[in-house]
């Protein structure tokens, strides 16, 4: 027995004495405020708790460590001190995706009690054992500093008058959130609800021979082992290419080590998991294809179709050979990126049940009618038997967008008629879901002597793994974007997506537009070098405007900001010797010919309460926010009753929550649906069209298929309906170290400068990361670690300052004249470290990440 204290309440303790406090808090006392990240690495903080009166990583701390004790979560501390402490996040926009947020609560709490005053050092030294991958912790900070004023008798700050577009407005549910009291998907608790575990393949390539479920389910508390031979409909899924098998059967080949042979049901998610390692395997072990550059011409067939999936062409404004041997200067070079890791803080989960015929789903995915496409279809069910709830996930990234464990959730409790949870760990999670791409780029670039770009040659292979994911349209952004925010008249690029047995790679934060950023941003400096030239002059220079084309061919109208962004930092660039300088440029929306759309519908429940129906994922960006800002702006309501809902039973229909687009998508449909309520609350009170909806819809379906621009074609190329620019300066000290970062984005109109602020800083220390220090370096197509420790993500202490600087250029098609913001905040930044590391040093990056490099040379 091992007695103990819980939040003021006595425990005991008689279960196993090395179980982990974590477990027991979240699976037996139901405390949910401390989150698993990390599977017990003691790597991220989120489960974070006092004991003691010091702080204690509950994933790692035995229970037998706490024999005596006592144990304090968020849920055991005064509602005041609550209050106060997540409030300061969210006024300072501390809480994005929020899954981290309780670790760092606590944590303020636990530093503010020992050292009420702290100074910056002490708080970045307070948070080494806490990871966030949303904010770049600087909102964090100022918000512990806010904290300990507030609780030292400061007056809280008033609260925007402006609610609507341009306002402060607080983030949706934020404070619910950061407290633990906002559920995530891995924290609903159902009646009955039993657990599930996955059997992954041992190998990159190899024949099933065979699979040996006998002892697994004969084992204390299993319900039932599933295989291939159980899925009553399509076996495969994918969200372009239907190529990914839910399961792998015996006497099938394993393309991949994300490929899942066999799941387990049990009792406890402990008992399913023991099942699911007792599974033996017979395999045929086979050579896997790991290198994209061996991908056309090896005799290993990822497919049987070949390892070629896509090629991009951009052919125009002539022969690119003649006019790079015409131009007076030209940069090339080989550039290489590598493959990393979203390390979104809350790993994949999926909760289902029977409902109806059918089931219902608890998704944290990105897109939930898309969901609700491939489940219906591995089902065997029509899709109206298929309703998915979004529950507000813990970062995505990109990361979310494939279905991961929805459509194993959704087969065993359609075949066992229970509710079922399956979640995957941190190493499943890494060997699982579909990564950043790792490109290989052949650039050369030219200009005349007065600096003007002339032409660009650009030959680039990508690495889409195992599965297609989205990996044909990466390269096509690759493509679509390779000659960055400039205009060069002639431009000859091809863009190649390649299968290997590597892990699958998908969307990620960029989608394939950072990497060729850093590799036309790289050449640019070289032109300058030749040829003598102002670095910031020639990319004023040469910047788009209106009138002037991207590399797909598009003619920019009106609303390029590249400029008004370079102008923003052209005192402090001149400043600076070894400034790094770099722009960017990212498409808001798919566009390429896909229609952008999105569908919303307002319910009025009566006159205090408004539901906001759509269809696009919340994660941390704020679209639910901007959503109720929206609202707010064109009725003059009060964001308070204003409740938000994704759940396809509503039929307000959307795509992914991807290409930066959610802002303009929803923002323009509830433009639309606010004005039959406008001119109803003209007549009427808000009580008086209790169980009155209104319905919004808005549509892009006027952007053209990606093609080589010299092909015969009608009509004029518009790739996407809108893009957002950027450009970015990174500072260095004495020694060469970052010193600051500071970022110009044209965001058109700014919805919510705090929400603005929060996305542009996270993104920026995303970006440092993957300029000098993330990896997921692969051994025979597998992880060489499955350790978050071990991917080179930033902490708190490494960040430098940085400066986000808000340009407002209107675009023609975006709500107010609003922009995405989502993915461009980190397109620039590898490009202007690259830069600044070979101002100050002499020496030329050509590969990602430069740190690691470094370390090794």
């Amino acid at each position: 027995m091992i007695p103990f204290e819980l939040n003021g309440q006595r425990i005991e303790y008689a279960g196993e004495e090395n179980r982990s406090l974590l477990d027991f808090l979240r699976g037996e006392m139901g405390i949910t405020s401390a989150k698993d990240g990390c599977s017990g690495q003691g790597a991220c903080g989120a489960c974070l708790v006092e004991l003691n009166g010091r702080p204690a990583l509950s994933c790692v701390t035995r229970m037998k460590k706490v024999a005596g004790g006592k144990v304090v979560t968020l849920e055991g501390l005064p509602e005041p001190l609550l209050r106060t402490l997540g409030q300061a996040f969210v006024e300072k926009g501390a809480v994005q995706c929020g899954f981290c947020s309780p670790g760092f609560l606590m944590r303020t709490k636990l530093l503010l009690q020992e050292n009420p005053a702290p100074e910056r050092r002490q708080i970045l030294d307070a948070l080494k054992l806490n990871l966030c991958r949303c904010t770049g912790y600087l909102r964090i900070i100022e918000a512990i500093e806010s904290a300990a004023a507030l609780l030292a008798g400061a007056r809280p700050a008033a609260a925007d008058v402006n609610q609507g577009i341009g306002g402060r407005q607080d983030k949706y549910e934020a404070w619910e959130t950061a407290v633990g009291r906002r559920p995530f998907v891995a924290d609903l608790r159902i009646p009955g609800m039993v657990f599930g575990a996955l059997r992954f393949s041992d190998h990159a390539r190899a024949v099933v021979r065979g699979i040996d479920t006998e002892t697994a389910a004969k084992m204390p508390g299993v319900l039932r082992v599933f295989t291939a031979a159980d899925i009553p409909g399509e076996p495969l899924t994918g969200l372009i290419v239907a190529d990914w098998p839910l399961m792998i059967a015996a006497g099938e080949t394993c393309r991949s080590g994300a490929d899942v042979l066999a799941g387990v049901v049990g009792t406890s998610e402990a008992n399913a998991r023991a099942a699911a390692g007792a599974i033996r395997v017979d395999y045929e072990v086979l050579e896997p294809l790991t290198d994209m550059l061996q991908a056309e011409r090896s005799p290993i067939l990822v497919h049987e179709q070949g390892n070629l999936l896509e090629t991009c062409v951009i052919r125009r404004g002539g022969d690119v050979d003649a006019a790079l041997a015409a131009s007076a200067f030209t940069a090339s070079g080989t550039f290489r990126t590598q493959m990393i890791e979203h390390a979104f803080l809350e790993t994949e989960a999926a909760v289902a049940l029977p409902e109806e015929g059918g089931v219902r789903l608890y998704s944290q995915g990105q897109g939930v009618y898309e969901d609700r496409r491939q489940v219906a279809s591995l089902l065997g069910l029509p899709e109206e038997k298929v309703r998915v709830i979004q529950v507000a996930n813990g970062g995505g990234f990109g990361g979310k967008e494939d279905i991961t464990v929805q459509g194993h959730a959704a087969l065993f409790a359609m075949l066992l008629q229970k509710p079922v949870r399956v979640r995957l760990d941190r190493p499943e999670s890494i060997r699982m879901h579909p990564k950043r791409h790792p490109l290989v780029m052949e650039y050369a670039l030219g200009c005349d002597r007065s600096g003007q770009l002339t032409a660009l040659r650009a030959r680039i292979i990508g690495d889409t793994g195992a599965y297609a994911s989205v990996g044909t349209k990466v390269l096509e952004r690759a493509a679509g974007h390779a000659t960055g925010a400039y205009h060069v008249p002639t431009a000859d690029i091809e863009a190649k997506t390649v299968y290997t047995n590597n892990i699958p790679c998908g969307a990620m934060r960029g989608f394939g537009v950072n990497q060729v950023t850093f590799a036309m941003e790289s050449c640019l400096d070289m032109l300058c070098e030749q040829g003598g030239f102002d670095r910031w002059q020639l990319r004023y220079d040469n910047a788009l405007d209106m009138g002037r084309m991207t590399a797909s061919g598009q003619v920019l109208g009106p609303g390029v900001g590249v400029r008004a962004c370079l102008l923003a930092l052209k005192d402090e660039f001149y400043g600076s010797p070894t400034a790094g300088l770099a722009c960017g440029i990212k498409n808001t929306g798919i566009g390429n010919g896909i229609s952008d759309d999105s569908e919303v519908r307002i319910d009025v429940v009566s006159g205090s309460k408004l539901v906001i129906q759509h269809g696009w994922t919340e994660m941390g960006q704020g679209v639910h926010t901007v959503a109720r800002q929206v609202v707010c702006q064109e009725t003059g309501l009060e964001p308070a009753i204003m409740e938000v809902r994704v759940d396809t039973a509503s039929g307000a229909r959307s795509g992914m929550t991807t290409a930066s687009r959610a802002t303009s998508l929803v923002g323009n449909a509830l433009i639309a649906a606010c004005s039959g309520l406008k001119r109803d609350l003209e007549q009427q009170p808000l009580s008086a069209l209790a169980g009155r909806s209104y319905r919004g819809r808005w549509r892009c379906d006027w952007t053209t298929m990606p093609r080589a621009a010299d092909a015969p074609a009608a009509g004029k190329v518009v790739t996407h309906y809108s893009y957002g620019y950027a450009a970015q300066l990174v500072l260095l000290d004495g020694k060469g170290a970052i010193s600051r970062v500071i970022a110009a984005h044209d965001a058109g109109r700014i919805v919510n400068p705090v929400l603005f602020q929060g996305q542009i800083e996270g993104a920026v220390v995303m970006g440092l990361g993957y300029a000098l220090s993330e990896d997921l370096p692969l051994r025979d197509g597998l992880p060489l670690s499955y350790r978050l420790a071990d991917l080179g993500l930033a902490k708190a202490g490494d960040v430098p300052p940085i400066t986000v600087i808000g340009v407002e250029v209107a675009d023609e098609h975006g709500p107010y004249g609003a922009k995405g913001v989502g993915e461009i905040g980190l397109v620039p930044t590898a490009a202007a470290v690259a830069n600044a590391f070979c101002r100050f040093d002499g020496r030329r990056r050509f590969r990602l990440p430069m740190e690691r490099q470094e370390k090794t040379r």
